[in-house]
Protein backbone atom coordinates (compact mmCIF):
# COMPACT_ATOMS: atom_id res chain seq x y z
CA UNK A 1 0.00 0.00 0.00
CA UNK A 2 1.14 2.79 -1.01
CA UNK A 3 0.42 6.64 0.14
CA UNK A 4 0.81 10.14 -0.96
CA UNK A 5 1.08 13.45 0.73
CA UNK A 6 1.45 16.19 -1.65
CA UNK A 7 2.47 19.36 -0.15
CA UNK A 8 2.21 23.50 -2.14
CA UNK A 9 4.98 25.44 -1.34
CA UNK A 10 3.93 28.41 -4.70
CA UNK A 11 2.01 29.23 -7.28
CA UNK A 12 -1.35 27.00 -8.12
CA UNK A 13 -1.82 23.41 -8.61
CA UNK A 14 -4.85 21.77 -9.99
CA UNK A 15 -5.58 18.36 -8.71
CA UNK A 16 -8.20 15.29 -9.44
CA UNK A 17 -8.62 12.55 -6.66
CA UNK A 18 -11.20 10.06 -7.16
CA UNK A 19 -13.24 12.84 -9.75
CA UNK A 20 -13.20 15.40 -7.10
CA UNK A 21 -11.20 18.50 -8.09
CA UNK A 22 -8.91 20.39 -5.70
CA UNK A 23 -6.84 23.32 -6.02
CA UNK A 24 -3.62 23.45 -3.87
CA UNK A 25 -1.93 26.37 -2.80
CA UNK A 26 0.92 27.45 -0.81
CA UNK A 27 1.28 26.20 2.45
CA UNK A 28 -1.93 23.41 1.65
CA UNK A 29 -1.49 19.86 1.65
CA UNK A 30 -4.03 17.11 -0.03
CA UNK A 31 -3.35 13.25 0.86
CA UNK A 32 -3.85 10.48 -1.20
CA UNK A 33 -4.63 6.89 0.19
CA UNK A 34 -3.23 3.61 -1.73
CA UNK A 35 -5.25 2.90 -4.61
CA UNK A 36 -6.87 6.11 -5.10
CA UNK A 37 -6.99 7.34 -8.71
CA UNK A 38 -5.56 11.20 -9.19
CA UNK A 39 -3.93 13.16 -11.52
CA UNK A 40 -2.67 16.81 -11.82
CA UNK A 41 -4.91 18.58 -13.74
CA UNK A 42 -3.17 22.38 -13.67
CA UNK A 43 -0.03 23.85 -12.89
CA UNK A 44 0.39 27.31 -12.50
CA UNK A 45 3.89 27.86 -11.75
CA UNK A 46 3.52 24.83 -8.84
CA UNK A 47 6.34 24.01 -6.68
CA UNK A 48 6.21 22.27 -3.92
CA UNK A 49 6.76 18.18 -2.70
CA UNK A 50 5.13 15.11 -3.33
CA UNK A 51 5.95 12.47 -0.41
CA UNK A 52 5.35 9.12 -1.19
CA UNK A 53 5.73 6.11 1.50
CA UNK A 54 4.36 2.46 2.12
CA UNK A 55 2.61 0.73 5.01
CA UNK A 56 5.37 -1.60 5.01
CA UNK A 57 8.02 1.01 5.70
CA UNK A 58 5.81 3.07 7.97
CA UNK A 59 3.95 0.61 9.95
CA UNK A 60 6.18 -0.64 12.95
CA UNK A 61 2.96 -0.76 15.37
CA UNK A 62 -0.36 0.00 16.12
CA UNK A 63 0.56 3.45 16.98
CA UNK A 64 1.72 4.22 13.83
CA UNK A 65 -1.32 2.52 11.83
CA UNK A 66 -3.42 4.86 13.86
CA UNK A 67 -1.31 7.92 13.06
CA UNK A 68 -1.98 7.69 9.50
CA UNK A 69 -5.44 7.46 9.71
CA UNK A 70 -5.94 9.80 12.47
CA UNK A 71 -8.82 12.36 11.99
CA UNK A 72 -8.90 11.09 8.45
CA UNK A 73 -5.24 11.39 7.19
CA UNK A 74 -5.51 8.53 4.98
CA UNK A 75 -8.72 6.83 5.46
CA UNK A 76 -11.11 8.94 3.15
CA UNK A 77 -13.26 7.11 0.94
CA UNK A 78 -14.20 10.22 -1.25
CA UNK A 79 -13.04 12.44 1.76
CA UNK A 80 -9.83 14.11 0.56
CA UNK A 81 -9.85 17.46 1.43
CA UNK A 82 -7.57 20.69 1.01
CA UNK A 83 -6.04 21.04 4.21
CA UNK A 84 -4.10 24.62 5.18
CA UNK A 85 -0.78 23.63 7.49
CA UNK A 86 0.29 27.66 8.36
CA UNK A 87 3.47 26.18 9.74
CA UNK A 88 6.66 26.41 8.11
CA UNK A 89 8.01 23.49 10.02
CA UNK A 90 6.00 21.22 7.18
CA UNK A 91 8.21 22.75 4.41
CA UNK A 92 11.09 22.28 6.57
CA UNK A 93 10.78 18.29 7.33
CA UNK A 94 9.99 17.88 3.52
CA UNK A 95 13.18 19.10 2.29
CA UNK A 96 15.07 17.17 5.21
CA UNK A 97 13.59 14.15 4.11
CA UNK A 98 15.17 14.82 0.28
CA UNK A 99 18.16 15.49 1.37
CA UNK A 100 18.39 12.20 3.66
CA UNK A 101 17.38 10.36 0.63
CA UNK A 102 20.07 12.11 -1.89
CA UNK A 103 23.29 11.77 0.74
CA UNK A 104 21.87 8.81 2.81
CA UNK A 105 23.53 8.86 5.35
CA UNK A 106 23.96 6.42 8.19
CA UNK A 107 20.42 5.61 9.94
CA UNK A 108 18.43 7.72 7.29
CA UNK A 109 15.76 5.48 7.07
CA UNK A 110 15.30 5.63 10.52
CA UNK A 111 15.88 9.86 10.49
CA UNK A 112 12.95 9.77 7.62
CA UNK A 113 10.57 7.77 9.46
CA UNK A 114 10.30 10.05 12.39
CA UNK A 115 10.15 13.24 10.25
CA UNK A 116 7.13 11.58 8.49
CA UNK A 117 5.39 11.05 11.85
CA UNK A 118 6.15 14.32 12.83
CA UNK A 119 4.64 15.69 9.43
CA UNK A 120 1.59 13.96 10.42
CA UNK A 121 1.43 15.33 13.82
CA UNK A 122 1.60 18.99 12.67
CA UNK A 123 -0.90 18.30 9.57
CA UNK A 124 -3.48 16.93 12.53
CA UNK A 125 -2.89 19.69 14.63
CA UNK A 126 -3.43 22.36 11.92
CA UNK A 127 -6.88 20.18 11.38
CA UNK A 128 -7.59 20.32 15.23
CA UNK A 129 -6.96 24.34 15.40
CA UNK A 130 -9.15 25.02 12.78
CA UNK A 131 -12.13 23.16 14.64
CA UNK A 132 -11.93 19.94 13.12
CA UNK A 133 -13.39 17.53 15.42
CA UNK A 134 -10.45 14.48 16.97
CA UNK A 135 -11.17 11.16 15.32
CA UNK A 136 -8.97 8.62 16.55
CA UNK A 137 -9.47 5.18 14.22
CA UNK A 138 -8.76 1.61 15.25
CA UNK A 139 -5.95 -0.36 14.22
CA UNK A 140 -7.94 -3.33 13.92
CA UNK A 141 -10.27 -1.62 11.37
CA UNK A 142 -7.02 -1.00 9.01
CA UNK A 143 -5.57 -4.08 9.71
CA UNK A 144 -8.53 -5.49 7.80
CA UNK A 145 -7.98 -2.98 5.08
CA UNK A 146 -4.87 -3.79 4.78
CA UNK A 147 -6.01 -7.45 4.44
CA UNK A 148 -8.55 -6.64 1.33
CA UNK A 149 -5.93 -5.03 -0.38
CA UNK A 150 -2.99 -7.55 -0.08
CA UNK A 151 -5.75 -10.22 -1.00
CA UNK A 152 -7.81 -8.50 -3.52
CA UNK A 153 -7.66 -11.07 -6.54
CA UNK A 154 -8.21 -13.66 -3.32
CA UNK A 155 -11.79 -12.07 -3.03
CA UNK A 156 -11.76 -12.63 0.42
CA UNK A 157 -14.71 -13.31 2.20
CA UNK A 158 -15.85 -11.23 5.36
CA UNK A 159 -15.76 -14.60 7.31
CA UNK A 160 -11.98 -15.12 5.86
CA UNK A 161 -11.07 -11.47 6.71
CA UNK A 162 -11.98 -11.60 10.41
CA UNK A 163 -10.63 -15.31 10.94
CA UNK A 164 -6.99 -13.84 9.76
CA UNK A 165 -7.21 -10.54 11.69
CA UNK A 166 -8.43 -13.03 14.87
CA UNK A 167 -12.28 -11.09 15.21
CA UNK A 168 -15.27 -11.62 13.90
CA UNK A 169 -17.47 -10.44 10.90
CA UNK A 170 -19.72 -8.19 13.70
CA UNK A 171 -16.52 -6.75 15.24
CA UNK A 172 -15.60 -5.33 11.39
CA UNK A 173 -18.81 -4.56 10.38
CA UNK A 174 -18.66 -2.18 13.51
CA UNK A 175 -15.94 -0.74 12.91
CA UNK A 176 -17.13 0.20 9.39
CA UNK A 177 -20.15 1.61 10.27
CA UNK A 178 -18.02 3.66 12.63
CA UNK A 179 -15.42 4.59 10.23
CA UNK A 180 -16.86 4.72 6.76
CA UNK A 181 -20.69 4.87 7.39
CA UNK A 182 -21.11 1.40 5.46
CA UNK A 183 -20.90 -1.98 6.16
CA UNK A 184 -18.05 -4.18 5.93
CA UNK A 185 -18.99 -5.95 3.04
CA UNK A 186 -19.53 -2.71 1.39
CA UNK A 187 -15.66 -1.67 2.13
CA UNK A 188 -14.27 -4.72 0.49
CA UNK A 189 -16.85 -4.13 -2.82
CA UNK A 190 -15.11 -0.76 -2.57
CA UNK A 191 -11.46 -1.47 -2.79
CA UNK A 192 -12.17 -3.84 -5.75
CA UNK A 193 -13.85 -0.93 -7.17
CA UNK A 194 -10.90 1.73 -6.59
CA UNK A 195 -8.44 -1.40 -7.63
CA UNK A 196 -10.51 -1.63 -11.02
CA UNK A 197 -10.13 2.07 -11.43
CA UNK A 198 -6.64 2.38 -10.79
CA UNK A 199 -5.94 -0.20 -13.33
CA UNK A 200 -8.18 0.96 -15.98
CA UNK A 201 -6.97 4.70 -15.51
CA UNK A 202 -3.26 4.22 -14.71
CA UNK A 203 -2.19 0.61 -16.54
CA UNK A 204 -4.42 0.63 -19.75
CA UNK A 205 -5.39 -3.00 -19.65
CA UNK A 206 -8.81 -4.05 -21.37
CA UNK A 207 -11.77 -4.81 -18.92
CA UNK A 208 -11.31 -8.78 -19.53
CA UNK A 209 -7.85 -8.06 -18.51
CA UNK A 210 -8.70 -6.12 -15.53
CA UNK A 211 -11.62 -8.97 -14.50
CA UNK A 212 -8.66 -11.47 -14.84
CA UNK A 213 -6.21 -9.71 -12.73
CA UNK A 214 -8.77 -8.91 -9.83
CA UNK A 215 -9.50 -12.55 -10.09
CA UNK A 216 -12.85 -12.98 -11.91
CA UNK A 217 -13.14 -15.82 -13.83
CA UNK A 218 -16.36 -14.28 -15.96
CA UNK A 219 -15.49 -10.69 -17.44
CA UNK A 220 -19.19 -10.67 -17.75
CA UNK A 221 -19.95 -10.85 -14.04
CA UNK A 222 -17.06 -8.20 -13.75
CA UNK A 223 -18.79 -6.18 -15.65
CA UNK A 224 -21.81 -6.33 -13.79
CA UNK A 225 -20.18 -6.13 -10.68
CA UNK A 226 -18.45 -2.80 -11.54
CA UNK A 227 -21.56 -1.16 -13.09
CA UNK A 228 -23.54 -1.90 -9.72
CA UNK A 229 -20.96 -0.26 -7.76
CA UNK A 230 -20.32 2.72 -9.83
CA UNK A 231 -23.66 2.83 -12.03
CA UNK A 232 -21.42 2.77 -15.41
CA UNK A 233 -19.48 0.31 -16.96
CA UNK A 234 -15.86 -0.52 -17.02
CA UNK A 235 -15.70 0.04 -20.56
CA UNK A 236 -17.80 3.15 -20.53
CA UNK A 237 -15.42 4.25 -17.41
CA UNK A 238 -12.10 3.12 -19.29
CA UNK A 239 -13.29 5.29 -22.63
CA UNK A 240 -13.56 8.35 -20.57
CA UNK A 241 -9.93 8.28 -19.99
CA UNK A 242 -8.70 6.58 -22.95
CA UNK A 243 -11.12 7.45 -26.15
Amino acid sequence: MLYRLIYCTGGELGLTVDESTFTLRAGQVVTITSGQVHVVSSLTKAEGFVLDFTFDFFCKDDNDIELIFHNGLFCHFDQNEVIPVENPFVHEQLATIQDELQRQPYQHLIAIHSRIKLILVAINRAKVQRGDAIWKPDALFLKFLETVRNNIAQHYTLAQCAERLGTTELKLTELAKTHTGKTAQNVIYGLIVSEAKRLLTYENLSVKEVAYQLGFNDPFYFSNFFKKQVNTSPKAYKNRLWP
